[in-house]
């Protein structure tokens, strides 16, 4: 199929790319930056550049594409360094999960793209401490209310709710927590140096997805899944005061620190601390059933092994 990839050059997009050329897609993809032409060009796809935030221009690329399938994997998170103020730090990524999203529905509509699948996100969140049960994309959101943390997330409902809506074949991707070549390496820089704590007893619960897992799963979406909400996850939901140790214990550091819920507020803010208190898991069993995808790292305990030693 000829697919239109957009933040092509992402963490994700890097290994996404590639692995839609691998399985004999025609691949178009967008940058915004046209140093990163060539990179796309090397990875087998005719390179785009584009704003996504650009409604004339989005719509005239997919126009001349012509694609079956749109993929949006617009962000803006290559710079972050801190959670303590979310919405300032997604502003712009909020913008493209809002408007830009909505520019790729209208260039979808006009050029008659039937499939378009998005990106989401089911990682650790602010949760309300409801219920231990793993979270299905069917369970709405129940979020803490923490200021400065309120646009992310209804963001990210909004392409929840819109992409199915308004695409007739529209699906929302969730991915967990990425971790392996390309993503996060930030992390294991700050657990070499001790400086992610366990806060507050680390009872929250994280789902992990490895970055090349999640590119497969965002290929088999080309072909399989129903219109709707896939939680793209490993098997192995697990509390932060078991993988953030396991991390250290793997890229050869001491054991994390732990400081109390109080001193993590004040260090990394509510919203950090919400994350490693109170986060739900979620279940990939849609997913694996729907899509005909399970992830070759099942848990993140081999999964971070190899990410470590890579």
């Amino acid at each position: 199929m000829r697919v239109f990839v957009t933040g092509a050059t992402g963490a994700l997009g890097r290994h996404l790319v590639p692995g839609l050329v691998a399985a004999g897609h025609e691949v178009i993809a967008t940058t915004r930056t046209p140093g990163k032409v060539a990179q796309l060009r090397e990875a087998g796809a005719e390179p785009v550049v584009v704003d996504g935030l650009d409604r004339e221009a989005v719509i005239a690329a997919v126009l001349a594409a012509g694609p079956q399938v749109i993929m949006h994997q617009m962000t803006a998170l290559a710079d972050m360094r801190s959670l303590r103020q979310p919405d300032q730090q997604f502003a712009v990524t909020n913008e493209l999960r809002t408007r830009g999203t909505d520019n790729l529905l209208e260039a979808a509509a006009q050029a008659g793209t039937r499939r378009v699948i998005a990106q989401s996100y089911a990682g650790p969140g602010p949760d309300k401490r409801s219920s231990g049960a793993l979270k299905t994309e069917e369970d709405p959101l129940d979020l803490q209310y923490i200021p400065r943390a309120v646009r992310s997330p209804e963001a990210m409902m909004y392409v929840d709710k819109t992409v199915p809506l308004k695409a007739p074949e529209g699906i929302v991707l969730r991915y967990g927590a990425f971790y392996g070549p390309g993503a996060s390496d930030l992390v294991v820089a700050m657990v070499r140096k001790r400086q992610l704590p366990v806060i507050g007893g680390g009872a929250g619960v994280w789902s992990f997805v490895e970055i090349t897992d999640a590119a497969a799963a965002t290929v088999a979406a080309v072909d399989h899944g129903a219109p709707g909400v896939y939680n793209i996850v490993d098997d192995d939901p697990a509390p932060v005061a078991e993988w953030l140790p396991y991390l250290a214990e793997v890229a050869g550091a001491k054991p994390p620190l732990r400081v109390p819920a109080w001193l993590g507020r004040l260090l990394a803010g509510q919203f950090v601390v919400a994350q490693m208190t109170s986060a739900r898991g979620s279940s990939n069993a849609k997913a694996r059933k729907e899509l005909g995808w399970e992830p070759r790292y099942a848990s993140w305990r081999e999964g971070f092994r190899a990410w470590v030693s890579g």
